[in-house]
């Protein structure tokens, strides 16, 4: 028999890290749905659990699988995708230094602009692909965080974590990588030299689109973390047991299904690289793709299922498309298993560095040959 130490990521998703109940037998973890704990006569804990803000008998074995999927000391989810990544940047102060992508999740990227009109920590955006300018936006002792995403939304340009945490780490900051689009069946980031990991749980974790989460894992249970689970609890960001178990449910299947989603999306960017009416597929699993190489040592088991098209013409030709599809869903998120089409620029608003004919593919695990005859019948219908 396999020791259980050594199983695959596929085998510890599959088995829920070979999850059963010990009073029961279960095989599926029950539903824990009580906020406070008894204390004894002398009014000690008679367990481990105190108050729900702080942990739940749901979260445990899920924030112990996430964490052993991803190499980590611990895990903690909360309550959405964005209360997670926030988290990290409330442990700033006034004056603390950040930086983070030109382009990035555009949601994480409107909180760092807000705290730095509203709490006077600095920002500095570079392009985290040049890492000249990754170093000299550096500032020792003051940048407190470089934040990175392996590849960009919605661009997936790829950046090299591993050189990116070294220029960090040589100025003392601390690395956070939003690894959102490579869940740890393709990429570990801590073990690419990141301190945080962060993932929008809602995506490909949860991969069903009925979930709010988000989860942060540590390589060290350090100050900074301990940090981290004092803003988590204090804030009440933390998910439902409920959400905690429909998140369980779903990543069980998530080696199979990010499978899929690769399988497909590399099938419909090579089909459409070179289409007339595209003036550039963006796919980091395509040989072409200027990141190719660093994605390749990056993303182990498949590249995603995330990628764009530029259409020929503007944003008017671009939201056409996406209007005329009839399998692809006009839709924000990503992750899910069915396929979403959506107008980047459009969402992201006035400071949207994306390019207007810009569209974002969240390719889902349909059939390969539905999903091109779909963009091949809204392409045609362009003028």
């Amino acid at each position: 028999m396999a020791n259980r130490n050594d199983l695959s990521p596929r085998s510890l998703l599959a088995q829920a890290m070979h999850y059963i109940d010990k009073e029961t037998g279960a095989v599926v973890p029950p539903i824990h749905t009580s906020t406070t704990y008894a204390r004894d006569a002398d009014y000690e804990l008679t367990g481990d659990y105190v108050y729900s803000r702080y942990g739940n008998p749901t979260d445990t074995p899920v924030e112990r699988l996430i964490a052993r999927l991803e190499d980590g000391a611990e895990a903690r989810l909360f309550a959405s995708g964005l209360a997670a990544a926030t988290a990290v940047f409330e442990t700033l102060s006034t004056g603390d230094h950040v930086v983070a992508p030109k382009v990035m999740y555009h949601g994480l990227q409107d909180w760092l602009r807000r705290i730095v009109e509203k709490r006077a920590v600095e920002v500095d955006f570079v392009d985290p692909r040049d890492l000249d300018a990754v170093s000299a936006a550096m500032r020792p002792g003051q940048t407190k965080i470089l934040w990175v995403e392996p590849a960009a939304n919605p661009t997936w340009d790829v950046v090299d974590v591993a050189a990116c945490a070294e220029i960090a780490h040589a100025a003392g900051a601390t690395v956070g990588v939003d690894s959102t689009v490579a869940p740890p069946v393709t990429t570990r980031a801590l073990s690419l030299g990141a301190d945080i990991v962060f993932h929008s749980a809602t995506k490909y974790l949860n991969g069903h689109s009925d979930v709010l989460g988000g989860v942060l894992i540590t390589k060290a249970e350090d100050a900074f973390w301990e940090d981290i689970k004092v803003v988590r609890a204090k804030l009440g960001a933390v998910m439902g047991p409920h959400e905690v178990w429909l998140l369980l449910r779903g990543m069980r299947t998530l080696s199979v299904r990010f499978e899929r989603h690769s399988e497909n999306a590399l099938r419909i960017a090579s089909h459409f690289e070179g289409h007339p009416k595209i003036e550039r597929v963006l796919y980091p699993g395509l040989p072409s793709h200027p990141g190719h190489d660093i994605a390749k040592r990056q993303m182990t088991n498949g590249y995603g299922g995330m990628m764009s098209i530029c259409v020929v013409g503007g944003a008017d030709e671009a939201r056409k498309v996406a209007a005329t599809c009839n399998l692809f869903i006009p839709a924000t998120s990503l992750g899910g298993v069915e396929s979403l089409i959506e107008h980047r620029a459009t969402v992201e608003g006035p400071h949207s560095l994306v390019p207007k004919n810009l569209l974002r593919l969240s390719v889902g695990i349909e059939d390969a040959d539905d999903l091109i005859a779909d963009l091949e019948q809204a392409l045609e219908r362009m003028n």
